[in-house]
């Protein structure tokens, strides 16, 4: 079995969970290895040869970026095992709508052989617009919570999180 690994990850997370995924399944089975931008025309007959590819995607708007949207859509007929962060992360039922929201983006025919989320640290940038925002509105639970959220997201994706791909990955026997 072949396999290709492609993502995007604006901080780190989703690569790591990339790396998670090569690990698991050996470097040697893997025909390609890359950040979605890094793909080359001259690449694409080598990635062809994947018999299942692993896309990890970083969570915009409740959605994967429009980069890999893009990329997705030319996946038909393809066996796909999507993985990705979110910043607010820990509810499943919030991770499903994003994996549902991404799969729309698949190309016709392809199947979607399995599915992981967790939680992924966010930019400081992001904690500084929650901490402009309660400075407007002092007191606000919903800003703290969001602030919150993000100060337990630093530690993310972490052990648990990939160990618990990995363990996603060996049960698709593949």
């Amino acid at each position: 079995m072949k396999y290709a690994v492609i993502y995007e990850s604006a901080t780190g997370n989703t690569k790591q969970l990339a790396e998670a995924v090569r690990t698991e399944l050996g470097v040697e089975k893997c025909v390609c290895f890359a950040a979605v931008s890094e793909i080359e025309e001259n690449m694409e007959e080598k990635i062809k040869e994947a018999d299942v590819f692993f896309l990890g995607f970083w969570t915009d708007k409740g959605d994967c970026s429009e980069k890999m949207g893009k990329y997705m859509e030319t996946l038909c007929g393809r066996k796909v095992f999507l993985f990705g962060t979110a910043g607010f992360g820990g509810a499943e039922a919030y991770f499903a709508q994003i994996l549902s929201r991404v799969s729309a983006h698949l190309g016709e025919g392809s199947m979607i052989a399995g599915s992981y989320m967790c939680q992924g640290r966010m930019p400081e940038s992001v904690r500084r617009r929650y901490e402009s925002m309660l400075e407007k509105n002092p007191g606000d639970e919903k800003i703290q919570a969001m602030i919150e959220n993000f100060d337990r997201a630093l530690a993310h994706p972490d052990e648990k999180d990939t160990e618990r791909l990995r363990q996603k990955v060996k049960e698709l026997n593949i």
